[in-house]
């Protein structure tokens, strides 16, 4: 299918973020016709908890909120709406709760629509057998390397999609296509080459879209963006009036997430945007030229994947004496010394202590070399341990000890620590870690189309 020009709205960073409705119907003005709603759902910036615990990164409430705004607009029109990484990490649960949501609007609104889903799991069985025939490598060096133990005990393993299988599901005729793990620009190009549009335009102009309005001045990720492909090149143009897209704000936005200036890699695509042209063509419209995709004689795939490692109990308090202050990594050493030796009959492999001093060097730690200015700040310390039971136990004992540990030169003998919440100690529960970050090589899609 070819057109002349193909217009694709991104509402949002994140589906869930929210974004202003009058932003978005500024999409449909003067009849403009749109060839695509397309939204990123998901991202590891959260860790890997979302995809190990099996859940979403926003709330059902403002997911919902999104939702209905996009398909009340996208479907009564006949306008493909696209989901990446559904649900914040793309695994079965994340899909099956998007998709719960999906009916819901669809039912309140008297409303059908022919649903398409990407499954993007993999079993434990399948990573294995691919780790046997040398198919998977660490993304990068200092990830070690892969055992059957860790695959085994990794629950929720996924893959980034490239745009094929989310190509195939608009050639077949899906009203809304609700995709596991994406590569995040993917959803985006798939639209674009579904209309016959250049494949290394649409990658890009895919990277620009994924995070709503962020690409414009002031950007933000809770606004609407509109791309236009066009023969070769793309247009980006804010729908809020507020913001403008200049072409030191779309640029710079090319950078974003990115470990080369100009080299994107992506599954089965490499994109070199080492000849792009970013141009002011009107007001707060900007175009890009030269946007190239490379050939790629290998097709990997990422794989995510997190396994639960231990359970954490953690304390927040404020601290104003200014000798407490001055002398705080040290106290803090003597109380955590004072908890071992209590509970020298517990291994110490088996529980982890650490202390935050947000205030002072609680985002850099020892690395901070900005020197201290301030009356008080605020302490968070954390045991993470084999159990919650002993991550609860050793927590207590730390808050404990901390509140009454008598350091030098201490002028008062009540609490050292000042609590804002009762009960002070918070029971977080698992923690997961990616023990698969990797990268697998494929020779032919292994990602499941299901319609709905």
């Amino acid at each position: 299918m070819t057109s002349s020009d193909v217009r694709i709205v991104s509402p949002c960073g994140i589906l869930g973020y929210g974004f202003p409705e009058e932003s978005f119907n500024r999409a449909f003005e003067y009849n403009q016709k749109v060839h695509g709603i397309v939204v990123d759902a998901g991202s590891t910036d959260a860790g890997p908890h979302k995809l190990g615990a099996g859940v979403a990164i926003v709330s059902r409430r403002a997911t919902k909120k999104d939702l209905d705004i996009i398909i009340k607009n996208g479907v009564p029109r006949d306008i493909p709406i696209v989901i990446g990484s559904a649900g914040g990490a793309g695994a079965k649960p994340h899909i099956e709760w998007t998709l719960d949501i999906i009916k819901e609007i669809l039912a309140e609104r008297s409303l059908t629509a022919r649903i398409a889903v990407i499954w993007s799991d993999f079993t434990q069985e399948e990573i294995i057998k691919a780790n046997h025939e040398g198919r998977i490598n660490p993304l990068t060096p200092n990830i070690p390397a892969l055992t059957d133990e860790v695959i085994q005990e990794t629950n929720n393993i996924v893959a980034q999609m490239g745009h094929e299988p989310i190509l195939e599901a608009l050639e077949n005729g899906a009203d809304i296509v609700v995709c596991g793990r994406a590569y995040d620009p993917s959803p985006f190009a798939a639209v674009g080459i579904y209309h016959g549009k250049d494949s290394g335009l649409a990658y890009h102009l895919g990277k620009i879209l994924e995070c709503g309005a962020l690409c414009a001045e002031p950007g933000t990720t809770k606004d609407c963006i509109v791309g236009t492909l066009k023969e070769d090149s793309f247009t980006v143009q804010s729908l809020n009036p507020i913001r403008k897209c200049s072409p030191i704000s779309v640029s710079a936005h090319t950078f974003y997430e990115k470990e080369h200036p100009y080299i994107l890699h992506g599954p089965g695509i490499i994109l070199d945007l080492s000849q792009c042209e970013f141009t002011q063509v009107s007001d707060g419209v900007v175009e890009v030229k030269n946007s190239k995709l490379l050939k790629n004689d290998q097709y990997f795939i990422k794989l995510e994947g997190a396994r639960k490692v231990a359970y954490r109990t953690f304390v927040i308090a404020g601290v104003r004496d200014p000798i407490l202050v001055e002398n705080i990594e040290e106290i803090e050493e003597l109380v955590m010394e004072q908890v071992r030796d209590y509970y020298e009959d517990i291994p110490e492999e088996d529980y982890s202590i650490h202390f935050y001093n947000y205030g002072k060097n609680g985002v850099l730690g020892s690395r901070e070399c900005a020197p201290f200015h301030g009356h008080e700040i605020g302490v968070m310390f954390e045991v993470v341990a084999k159990t919650q039971e002993l991550a609860n136990s050793i927590c207590s004992s730390v808050r404990s000890t901390f509140l009454h540990y008598g350091y030098e030169n201490r002028k008062s003998t009540a609490g050292n620590l000042a609590f804002p919440f009762a009960p002070s100690d918070v029971e977080f529960g698992p923690v997961y870690e990616f023990s698969l970050y990797h990268l697998m090589e494929i020779t032919e899609s292994p990602f499941v189309i299901e319609y709905l």
